[in-house]
């Protein structure tokens, strides 16, 4: 059986993820611990014991995520399972890019490291700009509104250098996400549900990923990445940029530059991998369901199974068998 191993991205992290699979599957704390090492962090206890304010940080959930996912991976990997083609939702790229061989484990983990924190410290410093104008930046799901219709109501403060409020997360015909100052959020609010929208929901994220409200930490993202490596794929993988496959490393490493600014097409993201691996399974690798949940709504043909708790991996690892 082929499977397509999806990833998912930042704001799906709780408090105790992976450890279950860690007491079930030796390998799976093996990857953790490597990773802890390498990054110079107790990412166990990121895990397990950081409560949930604190684990939304970029600089705790990104390499939490990462670790769950790789642990994860693992796991499968022992069992036989291994991907056909692989993506990555928002921060689920880099995930994508280990199991596609874009990476390896040392330098994804000191890359995601590097990305939280670069991160973390551009989400405060937005943040201190805008505890004049009346709180934090950040995201919110806009519920059952075409995501054509929000980009138009939306075009008016989405100027590149000056707006405040972007589409940041192209999910599905019913759901977008949008990225923006407090008071951006707040006119995106008023804006979608006057336009039809059912809800407008913020997000636990620490910031407004995916537009260009980051774009001072794609800068300094991009002179961090300079000298590391990036491989050509081993397996499809598919670019949240483009939403189409990508091809050779040095597109994947301008990509993940790009990503910190630029929306995530995940919707066209799937049609591509459904044209591509139609006969393939598809598993959700790390914390939740966002994903399958995702793909159920997209339209696309196949179903899409969990693997973020020790029985779901099991139910997987049982039925390859």
């Amino acid at each position: 059986m082929e499977y397509v191993f999806l990833f998912s991205g930042q704001g799906s992290q709780f408090k105790g993820m992976a450890e279950d699979i860690c007491k079930k599957y030796p390998a799976a704390r093996a990857v953790i611990d490597t990773m802890s090492a390498t990054a110079g962090e107790d990412i166990a206890s990121f895990l397990w014991n950081t409560e949930p304010a604190e684990l939304a940080r970029s600089d705790r959930s990104q390499l939490a995520i990462t670790a769950m996912q790789a642990a994860i991976l693992a796991v499968l990997q022992e069992h036989g399972i291994t991907p056909s083609a692989a993506a990555g939702f928002s921060l689920g790229e880099f995930s994508a890019l280990y199991a596609a061989k874009v990476l390896d484990l040392t330098t994804m983990t000191k890359v995601v490291a590097l990305r939280g924190k670069i991160m973390q410290k551009a989400c405060e410093k937005l943040d201190a700009r805008g505890k004049a104008s009346g709180g934090a930046s950040g995201m919110a799901a806009v519920l059952k509104l075409a995501p054509e219709r929000i980009i138009e109501v939306l075009k008016p403060y989405s100027d590149p250098e000056a707006g405040t409020v972007f589409a940041a997360n192209l999910n599905s015909p019913m759901q977008t996400v949008v990225s923006g100052t407090a008071a951006g959020l707040d006119i995106a609010e008023k804006l979608c549900k006057e336009a039809g929208a059912k809800r407008v929901v913020r997000l636990a994220v620490a910031g407004p990923f995916h537009s260009p409200l980051m774009r001072e930490a794609a800068e300094e993202f991009s002179a961090v990445l300079q000298d590391i490596p990036f491989n050509d794929p081993a397996v499809p993988i598919f670019s949240n940029v483009t939403g189409k496959r990508l091809l050779t490393g040095a597109e994947a490493k301008q990509n993940a530059v790009l990503h910190l600014t630029h929306p995530v097409r995940w919707l066209e993201e799937e049609q591509e991998i459904a044209a591509l691996t139609s006969t393939a399974a598809l598993l959700e690798v790390g914390p939740g369901m966002t994903l399958c949940n995702l793909w159920r709504d997209s339209g696309c043909a196949g179903n899409c199974r969990p693997t973020g708790t020790a029985e779901q991996l099991a139910d997987v690892i049982d039925e390859y068998h």
